[in-house]
């Protein structure tokens, strides 16, 4: 790219309306006196920079263009707005990447993950995709020593599958987790830290499986071959599944897990299906399932949870399959739309 001057960054962003990113020159972001600068170390590829990079409906819909992506991130805080009082230059820190308003009554409430003014970095704010970040001192998430930048760089996707794990009391149940991508893997590591008996997780994509019974001690199954109720009797489970956590926007993984549900059973439903999907809702009543739709993480309950449990055992770095120079951005995109991948991660240093 050449030299950069003294106000210039490099950034991946959505330049046009079509597929794909570019490596661009930006302007360093100006802070004001509630915000900080972090210089971003490392970056992860979510799901949500794949529907981007794709510029499907859902990213045509949402997107503005032009718009630095990316809210994946770990850094260092390198300058900061006169108001901001509890942090500090150099210090190490991931981000709430869900910037909340301050007018919704969930929001006065406390309940900021359910503020319906919610906007987020690198979908409808600048992002992280680049050498520098602004963001809301609000939103900085310091970071003990024992999580290094390459766990700090994936603790955005860990708290989705932490809010959703932790949606029910797990110890001593038996959980299905229905899609082996990074985030269902993730969740079945918590299930797994947190007491659960037998964890199963389900997917057709036989590497994701695989990866999952490196990553996490949980039964891989592929339902493409085999069936649950197979499952369920090997394990001595005489009636089902106790919580279901479903990841994988899949009608027909939904269908299962409400079939192989105990009668009272609970869904923690994360995955996003594409459009409408029909649902036999007679099916759970007459089991009385409880349903409980998930988004994003609880600020800050969910960090200060994950955090606390990263520092007494969960182990979740076999997630992490590839790292690479973020100049080789293209290379990461491309493996991680070929379903063959864990989490990837971009160096930015």
């Amino acid at each position: 790219m050449g030299e950069m001057a003294a106000n210039e960054m490099k950034a991946l962003a959505k330049t046009a309306p079509a597929p794909g990113l570019e490596m661009i020159r930006a302007v360093v972001p100006e802070i004001g006196p509630d915000d900080v600068l972090i210089r971003v170390k490392k970056t992860g590829i979510c799901g949500t920079d794949i529907h981007i990079w794709d510029w499907d409906d859902w990213a045509s819909r949402t997107v503005p263009v032009p718009l630095i992506t990316g809210h994946e991130f770990v850094g260092e805080i390198v300058d900061m707005g006169k108001n901001v009082e509890d942090l500090s230059l150099g210090q190490r820190v991931s981000g709430e990447g869900h910037l909340i308003g301050k007018h919704s009554r969930q929001s006065r409430a406390g309940r900021f993950h359910l503020d319906p003014e919610t906007r987020g970095i690198g979908v409808n704010e600048q992002g992280a995709f680049a050498e520098y970040l602004r963001l809301p001192a609000f939103n900085a998430v310091p970071l003990p020593d024992s999580i290094d930048d390459e766990i700090g760089a994936i603790l955005d996707p860990l708290g989705n599958a932490v809010h959703t794990a932790l949606s029910f009391d797990l110890v001593g149940e038996d959980v299905l987790v229905t899609g082996a991508g990074p985030i269902g893997i993730m969740a079945a590591a918590v299930a797994r830290h947190v007491g659960a008996r037998h964890i199963v997780i389900t997917d057709v994509n036989p590497n994701r499986l695989a990866l999952a019974a490196r990553a996490a001690d949980v039964i891989p199954v592929n339902v493409a071959s085999e069936n649950l109720a197979g499952v369920i009797d090997r394990l001595g489970m005489k009636e089902g599944f106790d919580i279901g956590l479903e990841m994988s926007g899949n009608q027909a993984a939904l269908d299962q897990m409400v079939e192989t549900l105990v009668m009272g059973g609970r869904i923690a439903l994360l995955g996003i299906p594409p459009g409408k999907s029909p649902v036999d809702w007679s099916r759970i009543v007459f089991k009385a399932i409880t349903i409980k739709g998930v988004y994003g993480r609880e600020i800050f309950e969910t960090w200060y949870k994950m955090i606390a449990m990263l520092e007494n055992g969960l182990d979740v770095r076999a997630v992490i399959t590839h790292r690479m120079p973020v100049d080789d951005f293209v290379k990461g995109f491309e493996i991680m739309k070929s379903g063959a991948s864990g989490k990837i991660v971009l160096d930015w240093t």
